[in-house]
């Protein structure tokens, strides 16, 4: 992994913008709708290569592939894992954990009208049901293949600094699962982390940095809210460790790690504080964390890192900008979240990051990348500040 040797190197979450009409083509092989394969695969190199020139252009030092092959952030893995069945949900059953469900106890109007506008109702399944109904293998070799293909083609004629690609972790999967095959939760979790090592392994091979996302390690804290802290940070540590297992042959320079608080927008009032689980963060086998931290929920955390050790050789990639709304973050504004994040943890153990993933978040694709040209300038008046 990169570091910031002179100046603040800058990196991003994954999405990026997707034109529609290329939106729509993934959605309907997600489908198993007839696609021409090969006007696609044509297309989304195109635009694969477009994103890499533009995340360059805008002063991005590491850069990816913009997730533009995956149906969704989690979803595609549902795709890639045998041993799972769909069925239509039963619309009179108990909905799994929502990843906001402290909130919506509270707030319930407020998602009850976000519902209806999406066309969903809050207290009702209305999407089929994914199950583990045998033993969780990978097979999606084909298509992470393509993915890794694709983003080889992208970057013919481009050289950034580096590159890489991002995978969900076991707890992420978990989510969106339910399990009637393995007996225990455990054994469940790390079934699915030896078919998810697959992915990771095939990433560092291909040569691409590994980025491991995790939105279930602060977001589950919503999906249980029966659950206190201890409990919860006895269920965290559990994933992680599924996790450190499927990363067990992976070398830790070529990991680093994304989390977050679900990014869903909302009013996050009863997220999980990151004193309560930053501990079990450094505990994921990575040699950077990226961590969401600039939006109005989460902007105060910087303050913890004056109690919490950063390890030796550990780098500590702060959001300073974020997907939560279109403002674009002044320069300056940028440049004093990263200078206070230097002077606790140093200048060299500290890159520029986003709070999540930019491109499917914000309101137009221009926002995404004049976000990015922010962090950049910003970035630049730190390391003028730091380095001189």
């Amino acid at each position: 992994m990169i570091r910031s040797t002179d100046r603040i190197l800058t990196m991003h979450a994954g999405t990026l913008p997707r034109p529609a009409d290329l939106r729509e083509r993934v959605m309907a092989k997600s489908r198993d709708e007839a696609v021409d394969e090969a006007a696609f695969t044509k297309d989304l190199q195109r635009v694969i290569g477009e994103n890499v020139k533009k995340q360059i252009e805008t002063g991005i030092d590491s850069v990816n592939d913009g997730e533009l092959s995956k149906s969704s952030f989690s979803n595609y893995m549902k795709e890639r894992l045998g041993g799972l069945e769909s069925r239509p949900a039963d619309p009179n059953a108990p909905r799994m954990g929502a990843i906001g469900g402290r909130d919506l106890a509270v707030f319930a109007e407020y998602f009850e009208i976000g519902a209806r506008r999406s066309g969903a109702a809050t207290g009702q399944n209305t999407a089929d049901q994914t199950v583990c109904t045998g033993p969780v293998t990978y097979i999606g070799q084909k298509d992470l293949q393509a993915d890794i293909d694709n983003f080889n083609v992208g970057l013919k004629g481009a050289k950034p600094n580096e590159t890489f690609l991002p995978a969900i972790t076991p707890g992420t999967v978990e989510h969106w699962l339910k399990n009637e095959y393995y007996k225990t939760a455990e054994e469940f979790l790390f079934a699915v982390a030896d078919a998810l090592a697959v992915e990771y392994k095939a990433i560092v091979d291909a040569g691409f940095l590994l980025q491991i996302d995790d939105p279930d390690l602060p977001d589950a804290w919503q999906i249980h809210p029966d659950m206190t802290v201890p409990e919860y940070r006895k269920f965290a540590q559990l994933r992680v460790d599924a996790l450190n297992h499927a990363l067990k042959d992976i070398p830790e320079e070529s990991i680093r790690f994304h989390t977050c608080w679900g990014s869903y927008h909302g009013p996050h009032q009863f997220d999980i504080p990151l004193a309560d689980i930053v501990d079990i963060i450094l505990n994921v086998k990575a040699v950077g964390y990226s961590i969401e931290a600039s939006n109005p929920r989460h902007d105060h955390e910087w303050t913890v890192w004056k109690d919490v050790k950063l390890q030796d050789g550990k780098v500590l990639i702060p959001g300073v900008i974020g997907h939560s709304n279109d403002f674009i973050e002044h320069p300056e504004l940028v440049a004093q979240r990263l200078v206070r994040y230097a002077n606790i943890v140093g200048k060299e153990n500290v890159m520029a990051g986003t709070d999540c993933g930019i491109g499917s978040r914000v309101g137009h694709a221009q926002i995404c990348w004049a976000k990015f040209q922010a962090m950049s300038e910003g970035a630049a008046i730190a390391s003028k500040e730091l380095w001189g």
